[in-house]
């Protein structure tokens, strides 16, 4: 399939339209990660929808001294991406197009959310993003807009400011992709070098780290909470042979856990890595309730997202994954 490039908001509203526009935002430089995008909306659309693919590199959302002369532009490389993961329009204006009388006066502010975590070391940063989704939202008139999960703040911001502002589309979040290491697929990842790729793995596998001890946990807490803490549970666990397995795991599970192990599993491996060559430079480590990125409460239950940001040599990288609490059972 072959997508066709559009450079004018003129061009892309000429288009005849017949069933739901589905729109995947991006800065270009397209990999794996926006292919699945692509192909979510495609589904989601269905065949005689339409699927556009806007790229624009937003100068608002770079903060001085970061990387937006440098931000890899592969407009070519991502035409081909997008119409093999069945795109049919390529939207790529210019900053004139978005921003015709300059940089806007009147700008969308993320509030109290967006001065939490990606914020705080970015100030700034998300009254940008969510100005020029603003902008293209209105530029390309979807039906529905598709972003990755890994930007797990820009997502619950995005969402909050198509409800607050009673935007009409369907925001939908799709879940990331990582490489085969572990690794969430990102443009910037081209910049790694293999040592400093090594050491960028410890953002995925701290949490996976914190993830995998909340498993445990609520493991062994279901298994404790099988047989009541009486004279009769030690005598049904002695009687199948288990008296000393279970107490250790009965000891474990009614130890501290929950955020608080949770977020220690996940401190050891990013304080393992800061002490590699080259090491790794920890922004934040967080436990948030999606809903306003404030930190969890060792008694919280419901959604949350255990989320890292770092640098490693001149990189940022950031990554989070979700988690369940107050259910037994594995988090999700």
């Amino acid at each position: 399939m072959t997508a066709t490039l559009l450079r004018t908001a003129a061009e892309l509203h000429a288009r005849a339209r017949t069933g739901r526009r589905a729109v995947v935002m991006t800065m270009g430089a397209l990999h794996e990660g926006h292919a699945t995008l692509i192909r979510t909306a495609r589904g989601i659309a269905g065949p005689d929808g339409e699927v556009v693919v806007t790229v624009f590199v937003n100068p608002l959302q770079f903060g001085a001294g970061e990387d937006l002369d440098r931000y890899p532009r592969t407009l070519d490389a991502d035409i081909e991406l997008a119409g093999q993961a069945g795109a049919d329009a390529v939207f790529a204006p210019s900053v004139d197009e978005v921003y015709p009388g300059g940089e806007p006066q009147v700008r969308v502010t993320a509030g109290p959310m967006g001065e939490r975590l990606e914020g705080a070391v970015r100030p700034g940063h998300f009254d940008g993003m969510l100005t020029v989704v603003a902008k293209l939202l209105h530029l390309t008139r979807p039906d529905l807009a598709l972003y990755g999960q890994k930007d797990a703040q820009q997502l619950a911001l995005i969402r909050r400011m198509v409800r607050d502002l009673n935007f009409g589309v369907e925001i939908v979040g799709v879940p990331t992709v990582r490489e085969e290491d572990g690794l969430a697929l990102s443009s910037r990842n081209r910049y790694l070098s293999p040592a400093e790729r090594r050491t960028a793995l410890a953002l995925s596998q701290a949490l996976f780290a914190g993830r995998d001890r909340h498993a445990a946990q609520q493991a062994l807490r279901a298994r404790a909470s099988e047989v009541p803490s009486t004279r009769a549970r030690a005598e049904a666990l002695s009687a199948i042979g288990e008296s000393r397995a279970a107490a250790d795991a009965h000891a474990v599970a009614t130890t501290a856990g929950g955020p608080v192990a949770v977020r220690a599993a996940a401190r050891l491996v990013l304080d393992e890595a800061a002490r590699l060559t080259p090491p790794l430079d920890l922004d934040y480590l967080a436990l948030v309730d999606p809903s306003d990125f404030t930190e969890i409460g060792d008694d919280f239950t419901g959604e949350a997202v255990l989320a890292v940001a770092a640098r490693v040599g001149t990189t940022r990288l950031i990554d989070n994954i979700p988690l369940t609490f107050g259910t037994f059972g594995a988090a999700s």
